[in-house]
């Protein structure tokens, strides 16, 4: 299916010739990305370990998306964890060929720890990046196993819960962290798991009790049958609105009792629209940058891409990429007296960092 559509014909002559012109433009701009695509890799770096959200969700786009983009390069998927994506996003903006050929779903937190220092290891200017889109609006949970006595937030006011985190500059990391500090809960954080399912093993181990999630339909416990999320127990979910499956579970936006936690609960659930952003070094050459885009879109909208997402218990909702960008600059363009809140509120104490361990999440 061709990236470009014709523009309509209007009636009469003039309509036709417009038509015609219209067409041969889309060919002329369409030819030299095919040409250039012809016989390549489409390569996207996925930022954390196989068998996670993350994972998931990459080699589905990258399997599908492929067949809109004139010229038909072949997908490749490659595993670069390390640094909570970092390791991912730095080899796609400083190291591979800005061409087209290259791209990565970046980490949702990425724009709040450059607009809060939090990360000296976080150069890039986010903004600057070639956004390609969002795949879904997907909210995060905390959860915990269900042989854990921690079955609600309150639970998790009167009880110390030990809770898995890929690392302790994880959306996760701060969403317990802000739990904890502005609303009294006793989250314990063991911070070093490299993957989704590191984290199911070690819950099933009872080396801790919880851990968070963007996709409780996925989660996989035990020999890799697939469980409801019945199996778990949902303390809280966060993102700008709740997840239509589960509505009884509170949303940390409805649970502000002042104006400045509403600020800070605000910002926060703001980072949940970019749950699965997909991203490009800058400087794409613009055809194929716009060639891509609307292959993203495609993609999105295919209906054996949105078949296999179902099946895969995956939420796809597309948002584009002029949308992605406006939302990174709101996050990144904030004022000093609003970081300084979300820094104060985001911080993470006493968190357990398993020896040897690191890496990003599911």
């Amino acid at each position: 299916m061709s990236a470009f559509r014709q523009a309509p014909v209007k009636g009469g002559i003039a309509g036709l010739i417009a038509g015609l012109l219209f067409a041969v433009s889309s060919s002329g701009m369409a030819e030299p990305v095919a040409d250039f695509y012809k016989g390549k890799q489409l390569r996207i770096i996925v930022r954390a370990g196989p068998g996670g959200n993350y994972d998931l969700y990459s080699r589905l786009l990258v399997r599908h998306m492929v067949q809109y983009i004139p010229g038909r390069p072949v997908g490749v998927p490659v595993n670069m964890p390390g640094g909570s994506g970092l390791t991912a996003l730095n080899y796609v903006a400083e190291v591979a060929p800005k061409d087209g050929t290259v791209l990565t779903m970046v980490t949702q937190t990425f724009p709040l720890e450059q607009a809060l220092g939090l990360n000296k290891n976080l150069k890039l200017d986010l903004r600057k990046l070639d956004w390609l889109g969002n795949m879904t609006e997907a909210n995060t949970f905390l959860l915990t196993s269900r042989f854990s006595p921690t079955r609600t937030l309150d639970d998790a006011k009167r009880r110390e819960t030990v809770m898995a985190v890929p690392s302790t500059a994880d959306v996760t990391a701060w969403l317990a962290a802000l739990l904890n500090n502005a609303l009294g809960t006793k989250l314990k954080l063991v911070a070093g798991y490299p993957s989704g399912p590191a984290m199911n093993l070690a819950m099933e181990r009872n080396e801790v009790e919880g851990r968070g999630t963007t996709n409780p339909r996925a989660m996989l416990i035990g020999g890799g049958s697939s469980e409801s999320a019945a199996a778990f127990n949902l303390l809280l979910q966060s993102g700008l609105r709740k997840d239509k499956d589960y509505p009884d579970v509170p949303l940390l936006r409805d649970l502000a009792t002042n104006d400045r936690q509403r600020l800070v609960f605000e910002y926060f659930s703001k980072m949940g629209a970019l749950a699965r952003p997909i991203a490009l070094a800058a400087g794409i050459p613009p055809d194929r940058l716009a060639a891509l885009r609307a292959a993203f879109k495609a993609t999105m909208e295919d209906a054996d891409f949105i078949a296999e997402a179902k099946r895969q218990m995956m939420e796809i909702g597309m948002m584009s990429g002029e949308e992605v960008q406006q939302i990174v600059d709101d996050l990144v363009d904030i004022s000093p007296d609003l970081a300084d809140q979300v820094r104060h509120a985001f911080q993470v104490q006493d968190a357990v960092q398993l020896e040897g361990g690191g890496g990003g999440p599911q």
